[in-house]
């Protein structure tokens, strides 16, 4: 991930994720604001779990990306088998992404074997814990993120904060619109925050005036004095609150747009629970669904 391009992978896949549930979310509330159900992953095409297939491949596709495929000519590991030290953020951001992995594999095997009364719960738990990891693995990095590239690092820890909170809080309030509307906005923002990262400490021309891009470890940014150290993380912080302010707005219009192509319907929450397996009387549906096997 310490590239340009390991940014924009990830940015991009956080961000259609985060899109697409935001969209699904307010579609889902808008049919059925009295009674409205959070769901942890939303069919695509009538494909149930392509959502989750896609997460895995990307996933995957990373950690050979991270550990592989552009480690050609290099040796993540020392004579001794030891992890390279100059490798260490490679397997760091290899294991957020494998978090990832297991949270789509489980999600899929819960969905398909797990009660229903326990799988919505166990889902988001999964969710919470990639999230925690996601926070410590930057917190803790082993890259030392000094200056304006760790101050864009850290404004990145905040968000994923908020999605570690509100997934949280998820897990005991399924029935809250506006909190997984908060984890689906910070998704959102969390994957544009890794494109402007990308774009951003990558490109000469983007670099903040009186500082520079130097070759390391891995391309690093550097500012001549403390002056331009503390205007360019200024810069950011205004370039971030703007993005925020920006996205926030985007989010009510998508919102008041959506509210009016999509009219409440009368029994859509039946329809939701019979095709998500999303009610509440969850003991009662199994009963009736073995009482079904038996006759058949």
């Amino acid at each position: 991930m310490g590239t340009a391009i390991g940014h924009v992978f990830a940015g991009s896949g956080y961000f259609l994720i985060g899109l697409w549930h935001l969209i699904n979310h307010i579609k889902v509330h808008a049919l059925n604001p009295n009674s409205y159900i959070s769901l942890t992953f939303f069919p695509i095409a009538n494909k149930r779990y392509l959502e989750l297939y896609l997460m895995m491949g990307a996933s995957g596709f990373y950690i050979l990306m991270e550990l592989v495929i552009g480690q050609i000519g290099h040796h993540v590991f020392d004579a001794d088998g030891s992890i390279s030290s100059n490798h260490l953020r490679n397997f760091e951001h290899a294991f957020i992404t494998l978090w990832l992995f297991v949270y789509a594999f489980f999600t899929i095997i819960l969905d398909r074997f797990s009660r229903s009364k326990s799988k919505y719960g166990l889902t988001l738990t999964l969710a919470f814990v990639a999230f925690g990891q996601d926070y410590l693995l930057f917190y803790f990095h082993s890259t030392d993120h000094m200056g304006l590239e760790g101050h864009y690092h850290r404004l990145l820890q905040m968000i994923t904060l908020l999605s570690l909170i509100s997934t949280g809080i998820s897990i005991s309030h399924r029935r809250s619109f506006l909190v997984s509307l908060v984890r689906s906005f910070s998704l959102l923002f969390k994957g544009f925050w890794y494109l402007v990262m990308g774009a951003e400490l990558w490109s000469p021309g983007l670099i903040p005036k009186g500082c520079f891009i130097i070759k390391d470890e891995y391309l690093k940014v550097k500012c001549s004095t403390k002056e331009a150290l503390q205007r360019a993380k200024a810069l950011t912080t205004l370039q971030f609150s703007w993005f925020l302010v920006f996205f926030v707005v985007l989010t009510m219009c998508l919102y008041l747009y959506m509210i009016r192509i999509y009219p409440e319907k009368v029994g859509y929450e039946l329809l939701m629970e019979k095709n998500y397996d999303a009610g509440d009387d969850d003991e009662e549906e199994d009963k009736k669904e073995a009482g079904a096997a038996e006759e058949a």
